[in-house]
């Protein structure tokens, strides 16, 4: 993915249960999560400061949560803002256990 923002990669980090958004090969934010018994919490999201007001954070949540989607699981939005792109996004809605 790339905009004028640079080149954007989002990785899942499943050891550090973590998915990592870079921009131009450098590390920009993270979204983590903790993994219950049947869903999954995600607890946080960090933009550092130099790459906030670039819209990172979208992509980034979008991106968990496919593959949350994709991988059949169930989750909690305790960070609050995976709860405010749900409620923007309320195709997302049904994810939530």
């Amino acid at each position: 993915m790339s905009d004028d923002t640079g080149k954007i990669d989002i990785t899942h980090h499943e050891t550090q249960k973590r998915f990592v958004i870079t921009v131009d090969g450098e590390a920009a934010g993270f979204a983590s999560y903790v993994d219950g018994t049947d869903y999954r919490n995600f607890n946080h999201t960090v933009i550092k400061p130099e790459f906030r007001g670039r819209g990172l954070s979208t992509p980034l949540i979008r991106y968990a949560l496919d593959d949350a989607r994709d991988n059949g699981i169930r989750i909690h939005d305790s960070c609050w803002a995976v709860a405010g792109f749900i409620k923007k996004n309320p195709e997302y809605e049904e994810l939530k256990k």
